[in-house]
């Protein structure tokens, strides 16, 4: 997926149902890409978003199913996450829907307490 274009079957990444705080990030290369906060559950079988990190994604046309479709990727290692739509919840109204094998969570630890 991450690397040929590829998308997953919808509902077979564990990372739709993840709920607990903390950070996605790319799977190829580590680079923090959403927060907990900005996912959603849009019941489409896919982790979604609908807001990102700034600055981690780049955009391509996708043209491959008879639609034009905006594809994004990771603007480190290139790897392809997945495509962005306009019905998403407010306030950006997007939906950033991801692969799950092209993302990795991170949950937020305990909090540190000053040495």
């Amino acid at each position: 997926m991450l690397r040929h274009e590829g998308t997953e079957r919808a509902g077979t990444s564990p990372l739709d149902r993840e709920k607990r705080p903390g950070v996605f990030v790319c799977a190829g290369c580590s680079l923090p890409l959403f927060t907990s906060a900005m996912k959603f559950d849009s019941g489409t079988g896919w982790p979604s978003f609908f807001t990102t990190i700034p600055g981690v994604f780049g955009t391509t046309t996708d043209r491959k199913l008879f639609m034009e479709r905006t594809e994004y990727h990771c603007v480190r290692c290139g790897g392809h996450h997945g495509h962005i739509f306009d019905d998403g919840p407010e306030p950006t109204g997007l939906r950033y829907c991801n692969n799950g094998v092209a993302l990795r969570f991170i949950p937020k630890g305990p909090a540190q307490k000053p040495a």
